[in-house]
C-alpha cells in the first residue's frame, strides 16, 4: 500500500539512505529474471503513479531519490507501454527512470533509450545489465544511461568462493590450501570498527543526491537487486 510507501521513505532518509528503486508490479516480490510458474502482473499505471507521487510528498529533505522501475519489457507489454509509463512516472515526480530486460542482448533496452531521449522532461535513466552483460558502460552511457546497476554481481561471487573454500577444508581435513584466495586475517580486521574511534559510526549511503551525467560517462553501482 503507498501509505507503507510513505513510511519507507521517512524511516531510509533517517537511516541516512539517498534513495530507493521500487518497481510497478504487484503482488509478491518475485525476481523478474526468473521463469515461475505464478504470473508475475504489473501495477497500473494510474497506482503506481500515486504511489509515487506519495512517496515524494512524505520525504523530509530534497535530495532522497525515488527511482521508477518499469517492468513493461520484462512482463511483454512492450516498448509503448514502458515509454508511457515513464513519462507517466516523470510527472508524479520520479527522480529517475530504471528499465529492465532480461533479454540476452540489449536490443530493446537502447530501443527504450532511443525513444527516451526525445522526451522533453527526462531524468537520468539506469540499466541493470545482468543479462545481456556483453553490453559495456561505455555503449549504455552513449545510448543514453547515467546509471549502471550490477546487481547481483558480488554476492554471486561470493558465494561461488565460499564453497570452493568449505569443499577445500572438507577434502583436505585443514584450511591451509584456501589461503591464496583468502583474504589475510590481519587485513579484514582493519574493517572492523575500533571502539577507540573517535567518529560516531552511522550508514553510509553512496550517491547522495540527484544523479547528474557527467559528459558522456555512466555512474556505476555494484549493489541492487534483480
Amino acid at each position: 500500500p503507498s501509505e507503507h510507501f510513505a513510511f519507507m521513505v521517512r524511516s531510509l532518509e533517517r537511516m541516512g539512505v539517498a534513495g530507493v528503486v521500487i518497481e510497478d508490479k504487484v503482488g509478491v516480490k518475485r525476481n523478474s529474471l526468473l521463469e515461475t510458474e505464478a504470473p508475475q502482473a504489473q501495477d497500473s499505471i494510474e497506482c503506481f503513479v500515486e504511489k509515487i507521487s506519495i512517496g515524494k510528498q512524505s520525504q523530509v529533505t530534497d535530495d532522497f531519490m525515488v527511482i521508477a522501475r518499469i517492468e513493461s519489457l520484462i512482463l511483454g507489454a512492450g516498448l509503448d507501454d514502458a515509454l508511457a509509463r515513464a513519462a507517466s512516472y516523470i510527472n508524479a515526480g520520479a527522480d529517475g527512470i530504471m528499465i529492465h530486460s532480461k533479454q540476452k542482448d540489449p536490443a530493446e533496452v537502447f530501443a527504450f533509450c532511443a525513444a527516451y531521449r526525445r522526451f522533453h522532461d527526462r531524468v537520468p535513466l539506469v540499466a541493470v545489465p545482468t543479462t545481456y552483460n556483453r553490453v559495456t558502460e561505455r555503449e549504455l552511457s552513449d545510448a543514453g544511461v547515467n546509471l549502471v546497476i550490477y546487481a547481483n554481481h558480488l554476492l554471486r561471487s561470493a558465494y561461488a568462493s565460499m564453497t570452493k573454500t568449505a569443499e577445500t577444508i572438507l577434502r583436505y581435513g585443514r584450511s591451509a590450501e584456501t589461503d591464496p584466495w583468502c583474504m589475510p586475517v590481519k587485513d579484514i580486521v582493519t574493517l572492523i570498527p575500533s571502539t577507540h574511534s573517535t567518529r560516531t559510526s552511522r550508514p553510509v549511503a553512496t550517491g547522495r543526491g540527484r544523479v547528474t551525467p557527467r559528459g558522456s560517462d555512466a555512474m556505476t553501482s555494484l549493489l541492487g537487486g534483480d
